[in-house]
């Protein structure tokens, strides 16, 4: 079967050379499936072009999950394995992971973490991708589906007069832009909206749980206003914040340990005259850039999201709203992640009725949605997963969620 399969593919390339340049201007998506060594190019749900590739060997397997072009280079070399010709160089993770040309692509996993491609097809995919493309790597072979779900966004055509909607006070991402830098980030005054949002740079949203960091980054803050000195708001943890902690608990009655707890955080807040934070976070970037983030809520919280990656394109100039295509995958949590994430319930039956589910678990406040509907362009897209964001996202990367395969 995988032979039928990879011959299909070849055949694909070899019959459709003007598909390439048919889809070059389109936001495409890259998916890479481990158990078919395959590559399919989408444009939508429609398949644009097909390779066999090699992937990771035992040992040295390619990570699955959500990624993106990062770099690109015509020419590179491997600065881990000896300067080994790395040609169509097209980076997914700072940590190393690429897809590049080779002229050793067997029928199994051979590489030592790369997606290898054959060399005339990685020049032509080269000549379609661009930074910030998405690829997605996964065990079986997934494909997008359209999606339709009234919480899903649409672009805003901007009233001709009033307030940007980057005065809405929504809060500024973790490290990224500073204030000024995030109203840059407002409503168009041009008089053809459409146009607009085909020409914008596309925007990556992630909706995940609360985290860590957040309820850190928030207690800091509570802390200091009520007089206590927890430090810097940047959701560390640090001494300054324990010793903080400590004294609040011992003012309070409460036992002295500096633990931040559920308990805690909510004596907290209480104390401040503040209602509790809502359960879930979405956060925006652009051009591998953090924009802005704030609160959602997340209901059936003891359920998993599960991880999903949906891109909007075919803005249709007539009515303004473009079309959802989404991609599921699969993704086993360990127990410990359940458990720090109150996860008790299992998912839905399959991975299209979980996507599903989830977007109806879903609530952006009002003034949110009119933000992101006004950065929303051509090639934007939403990742919903219950995992923090982990070590592969930082400086220069858009979200990257690494998956943990059911089947290994």
């Amino acid at each position: 079967m995988r032979s039928a399969l990879r011959m299909g593919f070849a055949v694909f390339i070899m019959t459709s050379p003007s598909a390439f340049a048919a889809g070059a201007k389109a936001p495409l998506q890259v998916v890479v499936s481990r158990e078919q060594q395959s590559l399919v190019v989408y444009d939508g749900d429609t398949v644009v072009a097909t390779s066999r590739v090699s992937t990771g060997k035992a040992g040295h397997a390619t990570p699955t999950g959500i990624f993106s072009i990062l770099e690109k280079r015509r020419r590179h070399e491997s600065n881990i394995y000896s300067n080994a010709p790395m040609p169509f160089m097209q980076r997914l993770t700072w940590s190393g992971i690429a897809l590049h040309g080779s002229n050793h692509v067997p029928d199994y996993p051979a590489s030592h973490g790369c997606v290898r491609l054959p060399s005339k097809f990685a020049a032509r995919l080269f000549k379609m991708t661009s930074h910030g493309m998405h690829v997605i790597v996964s065990d079986r072979q997934v494909a997008p589906v359209e999606v339709a779900d009234e919480m899903l966004f649409q672009p805003s055509r901007p009233p001709p007069q009033g307030p940007a909607l980057s005065d809405i006070p929504l809060r500024p991402a973790i490290g990224g832009l500073n204030r000024s830098a995030v109203e840059v980030a407002m409503t168009d005054k041009r008089p053809a909206p459409i146009a607009s949002a085909e020409e914008k740079a596309p925007i990556r949203i992630l909706i995940t749980r609360r985290g860590t960091q957040e309820n850190v980054r928030d207690l800091q803050a509570l802390l200091n206003t009520l007089g206590y000195d927890a430090g810097v708001p940047d959701g560390v943890n640090g001494p300054t914040t324990a010793a903080a902690i400590e004294t609040f608990q011992g003012e309070e009655g409460r036992p002295v340990d500096g633990k931040i707890t559920p308990e805690l955080i909510d004596a907290v807040f209480r104390k401040a005259g503040r209602s509790a934070p809502l359960n879930g976070v979405l956060r925006v970037r652009r051009q591998f850039q953090p924009v802005f983030e704030a609160e959602i809520a997340i209901a059936e919280p003891e359920s998993p999201l599960g991880t999903h990656l949906l891109q909007f394109q075919n803005l249709d100039a007539r009515t303004g709203e473009g079309k959802w295509f989404g991609i599921s995958l699969e993704n086993r949590l360990s127990k410990a992640t359940k458990k720090r994430l109150g996860i008790t319930a299992e998912g839905g039956p399959d991975l299209t009725s979980t996507l599903e589910w989830t977007l109806d678990r879903i609530t952006v406040p009002e003034d949110v949605r009119e933000r992101i509907s006004g950065l929303l362009s051509n090639g934007s897209s939403l990742s919903i997963t219950d995992n923090e964001f982990g070590l592969e996202t930082g400086k220069g990367t858009d979200f990257i969620t690494i998956t943990r395969e059911t089947r290994e």
